[in-house]
C-alpha cells in the first residue's frame, strides 16, 4: 500500500505510516473467507494422505517431557537419590 500511495500521490510514505493511515480510514488486513471454485476435494485428500505424511515433521514424543514447557515434571518421577527428590511431598 505504501508503494501504491507513493505512485498515486507522488509522496514518500513508510510502511508503518501507510498502515496507520489505512487504520484511521477504517481499513483492516483481511484474508479471503471463500475457497476456490475449481478445488478438487479428492485430489486434496489424496495429497494429504500421501505427500503431507512424508513432509510433515514428527512432533515431540508425548512421554519424553512434561506437558508444560515452563514447569518441570512432577517429583514423583524422579529417582529417590536425585537432587530435590525429597523437597516436595506428593499430593493426596
Amino acid at each position: 500500500m505504501a508503494t501504491l500511495i507513493g505512485r498515486k500521490f507522488h509522496i514518500a510514505c513508510s510502511v508503518s505510516g501507510a498502515t496507520r493511515l489505512m487504520h484511521r480510514l477504517g481499513f483492516s488486513p483481511q484474508i479471503p473467507a471463500r475457497r476456490v471454485a475449481e478445488r478438487d476435494e479428492t485430489a486434496v485428500t489424496v495429497w494429504k494422505e500421501a505427500t503431507w505424511a512424508e513432509v510433515k515433521e514428527p512432533g515431540r514424543p508425548a512421554a519424553a517431557t512434561s506437558a508444560s514447557r515452563t514447569r518441570q515434571a512432577s517429583p514423583g518421577g524422579r529417582p529417590k537419590d536425585a537432587p530435590g527428590a525429597g523437597a516436595a511431598a506428593p499430593r493426596s
